[in-house]
């Protein structure tokens, strides 16, 4: 059955962007897994309502296709209570910082459970991520390519392997949290002292620790390296689009996850070609005559030039279609169509007889 996430915060369809967010944070706060009387899942339930009425795109689809938007081509529901604890034991970097649609969580839960500064590390670690661009051709966008991106960037100790130990030397169960990878930390608020497990700042939530650091690194598992990373561009990709590489990102310390790369693609204007999403249109001029009384001329296409027939009693601005003859589409669907819009050039100089011609042809029509 279809969710009615207006239902799910208790506002009115016309409800705007603080009230949505107003809702959110007052039923969060009440129905929060760590509450006293709290219920993960109606606090899932929630927090899925709010992901998709605080993003206005998301709020679009939702509203056309109800709940099941996904399958129209919208997104994820995004986050759930792990992401939260995730974020608040202080994945990429301490402290409870988790953003969600512009509402910094650690306003609405930081006071209730102590989470917002700490600093703890985190239990999995994640590399950064990055972000390159990437040049194209109008051609290579068109029908796809393979790139060879050089970046410098953070990668795995290649002595180490990312471990941060020294080759050969013991591997100890951490002395601060003896194996388990994580400490309990007491915090009060005003509902009382409450107890959270926080990630171990000796071993980084690993639970071993090595008797001897890794020289070549410095016991991070990871150095500053030049690299080269090779990227297939899809055919069909447009100007702004990205491409995701997951786990080329940065590397992160102590055997995390890699971050992930992105390449955004420019796409170099092309001289002859004019593109519209999949389909391309380009310029042809013609003769006077040629327009009257039709003819073949030859035209650009991608894959080079073809003749075509100019119809007799052609007009300036008429479009000629050439059927897939335009863009590959990113889908692998077929191609988009070429459109080749007719310019009637007139000439400026004319001979006596040219002129005596042309007069006789007004009379005539």
């Amino acid at each position: 059955m279809p969710k009615d996430y207006y239902k799910v915060l208790g506002i009115d369809k016309n409800a705007s962007p603080e009230e949505i967010k107003k809702s959110f944070k007052k039923l969060a706060m009440q129905y929060h897994p760590d509450r006293p009387g709290g219920n993960e899942a109606k606090f899932k339930e929630i927090n899925e309502a709010y992901q998709v009425l605080s993003d206005a795109d998301k709020r679009q689809r939702y509203d056309q296709f109800g709940s099941d938007f996904e399958q129209q081509g919208g997104f994820g529901t995004g986050a759930g209570w792990e992401d939260f604890m995730r974020a608040a034991r202080g994945q990429g970097g301490g402290g409870f910082s988790f953003n969600f649609g512009g509402m910094d969580f650690g306003d609405v839960f930081g006071d209730m459970f102590g989470f917002g500064s700490q600093g703890d590390g985190a239990r999995d670690v994640r590399g950064r991520d990055i972000q390159v661009e990437v040049a194209l051709d109008f051609k290579e966008a068109a029908f796809g390519v393979e790139k060879e991106i050089s970046l410098r960037k953070q990668t795995k100790c290649d002595v180490c392997r990312g471990s941060g130990g020294e080759p050969g030397s013991k591997i100890d169960n951490c002395p601060t949290c003896h194996g388990r990878g994580q400490t309990v930390q007491t915090q009060r608020t005003f509902l009382g002292a409450m107890q959270t497990l926080v990630t171990c700042s000796t071993c980084h939530g690993r639970g071993k620790f090595p008797s001897k650091k890794c020289v070549h690194c410095g016991g991070d598992g990871i150095l500053m390296e030049s690299t080269t990373v090779h990227v297939k561009i899809p055919a069909g990709i447009d100007e702004g689009q990205s491409i995701r590489l997951t786990g080329h990102g940065e590397a992160a310390p102590h055997s995390g996850t890699s971050g992930d790369l992105f390449v955004a693609v420019h796409i170099k204007p092309s001289k002859v070609f004019h593109r519209e999403g999949y389909e391309i249109y380009i310029d042809k001029e013609i003769s006077f005559a040629d327009a009257t009384l039709g003819a073949t001329v030859e035209i650009e296409t991608l894959e080079g030039p073809v003749k075509i027939m100019v119809p007799d009693g052609t007009e300036s601005g008429q479009l000629i279609r050439l059927k897939d003859k335009g863009i590959m589409r990113l889908d692998g669907r077929g191609r988009g169509d070429l459109y080749v819009k007719v310019k009637i050039r007139v000439p400026r100089k004319l001979s006596k007889n040219a002129k005596k011609i042309l007069d006789d042809l007004r009379d005539e029509l």
